[in-house]
């Protein structure tokens, strides 16, 4: 157990550091502080020293130097147990310090804001916190490192339940938890300065990423491989599965948490009531509805409904119980949603082995943010999220007539589907359904057939869409002796002019999008 007696606080963060500061100085701990911080215990009339009375020297350089000294450093880096360090510190009047409460500067925040320049950027690059974090980390078995507010009540618990020792368990791991801060804070840094001068390129020259493990899974795509789930420490301001809580179910795979995405972020798609179900990353049924949700899922299961057994099912509404026993009726792997109510908890709860994952939150697509990467053999790709959301208005008509109004609402819902399917993608659609998806084929024509082999309904009346164009035409062909009247696709093969002529000949409507969704 470690005794803690003496503490140095230095924050940008101040949330309830004055409250804690009082809490840990009633069980016995002496206080030192720098600048705005000793300003503000001061002035809520808590017991502390400044540090530059301690150390005989002022903050100095606009504040760049506060607590870089030996005096601070040595008191933080002795080892307790080792007579020689313990007499050296002493003998240049260094009193040792058991806590460093210390969280940096707002750097992230700080270059997230628009027009921040290059010089208040590097002014937000924090030194002094870092360096002490570092030193505590490094001594973590004698020194605790508070990095996080979050944590304040917790080692304020188990002071109090010690007596005023913290066990060697929790100095580790706040030890490690500071040095995964400085990783990250060092990592953003090298990001934004690695972007250049008025952040020009938008991939750096060296890219530093951290993510937070969640749980170790039993095993990896296949059972001889290993795997682990970890979160983005950043996550945005959305839905997403690394933010996501299980309420109920076994525990996730590595193949669910993969479906879960996908279905996750097809459902998104759409600002009506929308269900997309998934199997092996691949949409098996994605269905709309204007007013309930449940028909919305019927609709998607209607689709095919082999392939939804077994599958994964995502909503981009809360569920309710209506929606909760026709998802109880078919056997799926998992559920996500954005929340779920009382009454559908009750319903899902009998389905013991049904995985259940609420997100909270709301959905505001069409926001470019981050990047998507794939890792291969010795390197890392990295690229923009695919959040392109057509402008109807933008749509090129190819042919000599143009969809009518439910034709094109029809193409706008396929081309949403289609860039979630892997290439080569051809979606069969109505304006609320889709009827056929052929998916990852090394043909086009093939994935129009595969798509009209797995339709469960006439696909008589629907639309097609193609997630890249049609390099001949007789991907187009099959979709026109299968009913299809209406075709989506971004155009821009050599052989547009023959493709274009034969939706003519099969009196078919055609759009070009000028943008392509493929998925590798």
């Amino acid at each position: 157990m470690a005794r803690i007696l003496r503490a140095i606080l230095s924050v940008s963060d101040k949330t309830g550091i004055v409250e804690y500061a009082k809490a840990i100085s009633r069980l016995g701990v002496e206080l030192y502080a720098s600048g705005g911080t000793a300003k503000l215990l001061k002035e809520k009339k808590a017991p502390v020293r400044l540090i530059e009375e301690y150390t005989g020297f002022p903050e100095m350089l606009d504040g760049r130097v506060k607590t870089l000294n030996p005096k601070i450093h040595g008191g933080i880096l002795a080892l307790r147990d080792n007579p020689s360090h313990m007499k050296t510190i002493e003998s240049h009047g260094i009193v040792p310090f058991d806590m460093v409460v210390v969280n940096l500067y707002p750097f992230e925040a700080t270059i997230g804001k628009p027009g921040c320049s290059r010089a208040e950027a590097i002014e937000n690059i924090d030194i002094g916190g870092p360096s002490m974090l570092r030193s505590a980390a490094k001594n973590c078995q004698h020194v605790a490192v508070v990095c996080d507010p979050a944590d304040y009540a917790e080692i304020l618990a188990r002071l109090k339940k010690g007596n005023g020792n913290l066990d060697p368990q929790t100095m580790a791991e706040l030890g490690r938890k500071a040095f995964a801060l400085t990783a990250a804070y060092d990592a953003a840094i090298s990001n934004y300065l690695g972007r250049g001068e008025g952040a020009r390129d938008e991939y750096p020259v060296t890219f530093t990423a951290q993510w937070r493990r969640l749980q170790s899974l039993r095993y990896g795509e296949n059972p001889h491989q290993s795997a682990a789930f970890y979160a983005d420490l950043a996550l945005p301001d959305e839905p997403t599965l690394g933010g996501a809580r299980q309420l109920q179910g076994k525990e996730l795979s590595y193949n669910n948490i993969v479906d879960i995405d996908a279905a996750l972020q097809l459902a998104m798609e759409f600002a009506d009531p929308a269900a997309a179900i998934i199997k092996h990353t691949n949409p098996s049924g994605v269905g709309l509805s204007k007013r309930r949700l449940v028909d919305a899922f019927k609709k998607a299961r209607e689709c095919d409904p082999v392939s939804a057994y077994g599958g994964v099912v995502g909503f981009n509404r809360p569920i309710g119980a209506e929606t909760a026993r026709e998802i109880a009726s078919t056997f799926f792997e998992a559920v996500i949603a954005p929340g779920f109510d009382k009454a559908a908890r009750k319903i899902l709860s009998a389905k013991a082995n049904l995985r259940v994952l609420e997100t909270g939150g709301e959905f505001r697509w069409g926001k470019q943010s981050g990047f998507e990467m794939k890792k291969v053999s010795g390197g890392l790709l990295l690229q923009g999220r695919d959040r392109h959301v057509i402008d109807p208005s933008g749509l090129k008509v190819a042919t000599k007539r143009a969809p009518t109004p439910d034709e094109l609402e029809a193409l706008l819902f396929g081309w949403k589907v289609c860039k979630h399917v892997k290439s080569n993608a051809i979606v069969y659609a109505l304006k609320d359904r889709t009827v056929g998806v052929g998916a990852g084929q090394m043909s086009r024509v093939d994935s129009a057939k595969i798509a009209l082999m797995k339709a469960q309904r006439p696909t008589k009346g629907s639309v097609v869409a193609s997630d890249a164009f049609f390099p001949f035409r007789d991907g187009l062909d099959v979709a026109a002796a299968a009913g299809a009247t209406a075709a989506i696709q971004p155009g821009g093969s050599v052989r547009d002019a023959e493709v274009i002529a034969a939706a003519d000949e099969h009196g078919m409507a055609m759009v070009f999008t000028g943008v392509r969704h493929f998925r590798h």
